[in-house]
């Protein structure tokens, strides 16, 4: 059966051949087995053993093609091979970003820029004058720019700071417009310095015809420390004295870090701040840092700031250099493996906690704002547990990776459902109960329609055709039929028998909380069988697609670095050790449940607005945001041609919210009766079966394109506006 193919390159001496799997193993590669035994059926992992020449390679970036019966899939160490192995793994949850450090110079020159210390001047390429450099100008230039005019006033009215006020005016114009100019320290003659057991004293004039020479090692050599003394070349004294630039005791230097640096601090600490949050100017954030931390340390003599000049044909380090202030692909950039967007919204979780209950009272912000602030603090919390599962998995057997997937997988979903149903019973209302029945319908439908549609289109548009495999999509798709169906039969079963069909009812009289005690209720019986069965079946597509059946998902896995890895093999960095990414793990479950209790606390004035359904509510915000990363990771994998993994994300969550979540809340109700019955309103009942035939059907012939993607979300849209327009709930 044919899965996805791709083209693994090979070096010059095995004569571009392509692995074809464990029957035909290219005679040039090395097979190491994996970790567990549990996982040999699964996945093959080739490192190569020599190259004369390796193919460059970007390691997953290149998209996928069709080569082979095998999937063929490129990392860089025996980790990252782990956590592709597990993307394909029924059950684990499927990650796109690297839990290893990846050396800078294996990655693209786009992503070389994003890492760029601003410090290299380059042969200019384009013009300077772009959309981003221009909105630079509105958003930072012009006020930075005011503000050290402003202190080039105070330093001057000091009359000894007049130095530091020429400076301050000549950063206002290079703040105003910094790009095509660049920031470099002034070379400067008889100028003494310190070096332990000697004295030097640099000399009148360099050698005839080394001035160049000397101009850049004494710039290259500085360019990101605070250089308040000038660059040495040797001459031989007989006493070990120190002797410090001038400038620094000169009562001039008293003033300006009394009356300027100060304010100017504050300025380049909001600007820096402003920037890195709006992710897209990270260069301006990066250009305040260094203006910050070297080039005011300076002395105001050593400060140069020049233009660049067109004819400029190779590259040199100087203190500061900025091209453009604005870059679309820093959403790329990440931090020991963390996206920046997770890292930005970090501080959001802690200010949601402390503001959530400190102000119950409703004082400073309102109800719906802290609602708002915690739902959205959801979204980093998923993405940190999501990368904590893969760490743990990738270093992990397979056993220890089953049970993480297990334990957290579903957690963000059951934190929220569990806190939502226990507010719904201390409040004695049946409102919350119909929440998280919407929520439940909203996170299959935008599994089964959203997430593949959103990423048929997006991979359809940049690959015209793409193709997966349609047998595992039919695993899939058989196991969505069984989910619905079981999830939904007590609901056919009520709406055909009565609400509640039970023998052996007697009444208590003067009771008039509970008038009736009734055994041999046919509803229960029906809940719990189903909520055996639905497990039970999990279990069964585990071992189907793990064990008996494994080549459904057979993938060939090869690294490209030759001898350099074959000799480095164990020594990869991680970004999150094991007890690292469990600590995580442990963090953000704990964080988790603060905030899903805060916005299940805080969403009652919404819910009493009746101008918004509250299936709306349920089917959209608190359904699909916690989901984010995982449309990230689904669309991510289908711009890479990929779009099998981007298919088994919704299916995998789907599966698992009929499958896992929904029978926990059955067993979390029978310990504790918060009220919870398996009984859904029509609209979610039809809707749901409505949509798992239409995705059977798109999946039947084991290729989609943007249409089809279309399609689904066209239809998701529709059922969107069903509920909009829905009436809200009875209870509600």
């Amino acid at each position: 059966m044919h899965f996805f193919k791709s083209v693994l390159h090979h070096s010059e001496s095995c004569g571009e051949r392509r692995c074809v799997g464990p029957q035909h193993l290219d005679p040039c590669t090395v097979e190491t087995p994996p970790p567990d035994s549990s996982a040999q059926h699964f996945c093959h992992y080739t490192p190569k053993s020599t190259s004369a020449r390796s193919t460059p390679s970007h390691y997953g970036e290149d998209g996928w093609h069709e080569a082979t019966s095998k999937t063929t899939i490129r990392v860089e160490n025996e980790v990252e091979a782990h956590r592709e192995a597990n993307n394909y793994k029924f059950g684990f949850r499927k990650w796109k970003g690297h839990v290893t450090e990846r050396p800078i110079e294996d990655r693209s020159d786009i992503v070389k820029e994003l890492y760029s210390n601003l410090s290299v001047v380059k042969p200019q390429e384009g013009s300077v004058v772009t959309f981003g450099n221009v909105i630079y100008v509105f958003l930072f230039g012009w006020w930075i720019s005011l503000i050290y005019f402003l202190v080039g006033l105070l330093m001057f009215g000091t009359i000894f700071g007049y130095r530091y006020g020429k400076v301050c005016w000549k950063l206002a114009l290079y703040f105003l417009w910094p790009f095509g100019k660049f920031i470099e320290k002034t070379v400067t003659c008889n100028h003494l310095f310190f070096q332990p057991g000697r004295i030097h004293r640099s000399p009148e004039k360099p050698p005839d015809g080394d001035e160049n020479i000397a101009a850049e090692d004494a710039v290259g050599a500085k360019d990101s420390a605070p250089l308040l003394v000038s660059s040495p070349i040797s001459a031989d004294f007989s006493m070990p004295v120190p002797v410090l630039n001038p400038h620094i005791c000169h009562i001039s230097t008293y003033i300006w870090f009394l009356l300027g640096y100060p304010v100017l601090a504050v300025v380049h600490c909001l600007a820096c701040v402003l920037s890195w949050l709006l992710v897209f100017t990270i260069p301006v954030a990066k250009l305040n840092a260094r203006i910050l931390t070297t080039v005011l340390l300076m002395a105001p003599k050593d400060v140069q700031i020049q233009r660049l000049e067109k004819t400029l044909s190779v590259e040199r380090r100087v203190i500061l250099c900025c091209y453009r202030a604005f870059n679309v692909y820093y959403y790329k950039y990440t931090i020991q493996g963390i996206n920046i967007f997770a890292l930005n919204l970090l501080p959001l979780v802690l200010i949601t906690l402390i503001v959530g209950y400190t102000d119950r009272e409703h004082k400073y912000f309102s109800a719906e704002t802290t609602f708002a602030t915690a739902i959205i603090s959801i979204i980093p919390l998923s993405y940190y547990i999501g990368m904590g599962i893969a760490s743990i998995s990738a270093q992990s057997n397979f056993a220890v990776g089953a049970v993480v997937n297990a334990t957290f997988g579903s957690i963000t979903e059951m934190t929220f459902y569990i806190t939502a149903l226990l507010q719904g019973h201390r409040a004695a209302t049946k409102c919350y109960e119909e929440i998280v029945k919407a929520a439940l319908t909203g996170t299959l439908l935008g599994c089964i329609l959203f997430i593949p549609g959103i990423c048929m289109i997006i991979g359809g548009i940049k690959h015209s055709e793409q193709r997966f495999n349609s047998r595992s999509a039919g695993v899939s798709s058989a196991l969505l039929f069984i989910s619905i169906g079981g999830v939904f039969a007590p609901t056919l079963f009520s709406k055909t028998f009565g609400n509640l069909v039970c023998e052996s009812c007697t009444n208590i009289p003067g009771n008039a909380s509970v008038p009736f005690i009734c055994k041999d209720c046919h509803y229960d019986t029906v809940v719990y069988t189903i909520s055996v069965l639905l497990p039970a079946a999990y279990l069964i597509g585990l071992i189907f697609t793990l064990k008996t059946h494994s080549h459904i998902y057979d993938i060939h896995i090869s690294d490209g670095h030759g001898d350099h890895y074959a000799s480095t093999t164990g020594h990869h960095v991680v970004h999150w050790s094991r007890w690292r990414a469990l600590a995580v793990l442990i963090v953000a479950t704990v964080l988790m449940a603060c905030c899903a209790d805060l916005s299940t606390e805080n969403i009652e004035p919404i819910l009493a607005h009746f101008s918004i359904s509250q299936y709306f509510i349920g089917v959209t915000v608190l359904a699909m945001v916690p989901e984010l990363p995982e449309i990230v990771n689904g669309i991510q994998f289908a711009l890479q041609n990929n779009i099998s993994l981007s298919l088994e994300v919704g299916s995998c969550i789907a599966v698992q919210v009929c499958m896992i979540q929904i029978p926990l809340l059955i067993l979390f109700n029978a310990f504790y009766d918060v009220g919870f019955v398996l009984v859904f309103s029509d609209i979610h009942l039809w809707a749901s079966i409505f949509s798992v035939i239409l995705v059977n059907y798109i999946f039947m012939d084991g290729k989609c394109d943007y249409f089809q993607g279309t399609v689904l979300v066209v239809v998701y849209l529709i059922l969107l506006a069903l509920y909009f327009f829905a009436p809200s709930p009875r209870s509600c």
